[in-house]
């Protein structure tokens, strides 16, 4: 059975999916309406539905098949980012000031698993194959870890493969790694007073939150080139002339390796206690959230990287052309060249890249040690069980991450074709982890030597539970 044909007949079944959690853009932990969305066109489908994963309202888990055979999983994403509305065209214009938007694709991320899932089950129906196929609905990974809470609580256990995807310019398998990180509040305790009568008898918790924040940006010299450190002060006060008794920040922590996030993460910590004793107050930190990096699997990837080529990049139209070409005005000469960094693309490379407006080609492999300078809670996934990603070019080249650009092309032809050519190569590549039982003990293989000489441990302290309230 070929199952890309069967989801190029299904083209508007997951394109008007896709738009409608375009249309819903949740925050994460909130996307009720979107993972509803899909978990209805899931049990239509014949899923069985598990809902309420983990303990989190908007993790799910549909899956179809018998008992007897490998179990393959594909995950799905479908949480927006704040503040990055904007309509379908390629000139800014939000369509709700200040609301969110999908600025990371992930109203295709989500779609494109279901394209995978549902052809997969064509093959079980027919009886060309024998398995489990299992959708795993994942909120939250703009920094609210959800896959790390589900693979924490065993929601992954008994995979034998897991296969995902992301959005990009580029259409490709990544080697590289992504950063562990740790998301963390942290709360300073003062005592207010009157600002120009008594100040003498206050002690400002906002002190101490700026104080943190020098003292991490000097920390910035003597941190290995990889690592990461952002904050913002989420509260300061209520008013100038009040001294602030309560001030708060959120801090994200990066670094290559857990054990990296581990000793980095020590150093934030005793910049926040010496920032208190300088100011008379008292800190409180509080992790809410932690991904770890990503364990490669380069088994799994070579698969990836055969199907794409067997079913080839998708070809963009005169008008899909022109649009991105008049978005590439908005787009920073430099963001591509940033880029193409990333992938190992030398100076000779960018020069014709910057002849294109979008990638209609596949890059070879590319093992390297650079580290992605991102996170993904894909990387605690990969800890559980033996797991590949692809990225597929649904956007102009250079479009930045995190941008109404982004937004703009989440909800036309360019992201839609990378989201289906994302959706026929997880499925293809599927089929053969469940056709093909060498391949699948060898990935097995791979995932168990790496773990063995590398300790997992979560990076989510014990007790702390999913932040749903973020």
């Amino acid at each position: 059975m070929n199952l890309s044909d069967w989801i190029e007949e299904n083209r508007s079944m997951f394109v008007e999916l896709s738009n409608e959690i375009w249309g819903y853009a949740e925050l994460g932990y909130k996307e009720f309406s979107s993972s509803k969305t899909l978990e209805d066109a899931l049990e239509e489908a014949g899923f069985k539905l598990e809902r309420g994963v983990a303990g989190i309202p908007t993790a799910f888990a549909a899956s179809y098949g018998n008992a007897e055979g490998p179990v393959i999983g594909i995950l799905g994403e479908y949480d927006a980012l704040p503040g990055l509305s904007q309509d379908c065209v390629p000139y800014r214009k939000p369509l709700e000031s200040g609301a969110p938007g999908h600025g990371c694709g992930h109203n295709m991320l989500g779609v494109a698993g279901i394209a995978s899932v549902m052809a997969v089950k064509q093959a079980i129906d027919s009886g060309e194959v024998k398995g489990r196929i299992i959708y795993y609905g994942c909120p939250a990974e703009e920094g609210g870890a959800g896959k790390a809470f589900m693979a924490k609580a065993g929601i992954f256990d008994g995979v034998d493969i897991c296969l995902t995807w992301h959005p990009d310019t580029f259409n490709s398998v990544p080697y590289t790694n992504f950063l562990a990180n740790y998301r963390v509040i942290f709360r300073f305790y003062g005592k207010t007073a009157h600002a120009a009568m008594d100040p003498f008898n206050g002690r400002s918790a906002l002190d101490a939150v700026e104080l943190m924040n020098v003292g991490v940006n000097y920390l910035r010299e003597h941190m290995i080139p990889d690592a990461r450190v952002h904050y913002v002060i989420t509260k300061g006060g209520i008013a100038p002339n009040v001294v602030p008794d309560f001030a708060e920040s959120l801090y994200s922590v990066r670094a290559p390796r857990t054990d990296q996030l581990d000793a980095l993460f020590e150093r934030v910590q005793d910049i926040a206690k010496g920032a208190a004793l300088m100011t008379g107050t008292e800190v409180e930190i509080k992790v809410i959230s932690g991904m770890s990096n990503m364990l490669v699997n380069e088994t799994i990837n070579e698969t990836l990287q055969a199907k794409m080529e067997e079913i080839g990049a998708p070809k963009f139209s005169a008008e899909e052309h022109a649009f991105a070409q008049e978005l590439s005005k908005s787009i920073p000469p430099e963001s591509l060249e940033n880029s193409a960094y990333v992938y190992g693309l030398d100076a000779k490379d960018v020069a014709e890249l910057k002849k294109l407006v979008l990638f209609e080609d596949i890059l070879p492999p590319f093992k390297s040690e650079i580290v992605m300078p991102g996170s993904t809670d894909v990387g605690d996934v990969s800890w559980v069980a033996p797991t590949g990603q692809i990225l597929t070019a649904c956007w102009a080249l250079g479009s930045p991450g995190h941008s109404w650009q982004i937004v703009a092309q989440g909800k036309m032809g360019i992201g839609q074709r990378g989201m289906l050519y994302a959706g026929k190569v997880m499925a293809a590549s599927a089929l053969e982890f469940m056709k093909n039982d060498k391949a699948r003990e060898k990935a097995v293989a791979e995932f168990k030597q790496k773990r063995a000489a590398a300790k997992y441990v979560s990076p989510i302290p014990e007790g702390t539970k999913p932040p749903l309230d973020i």
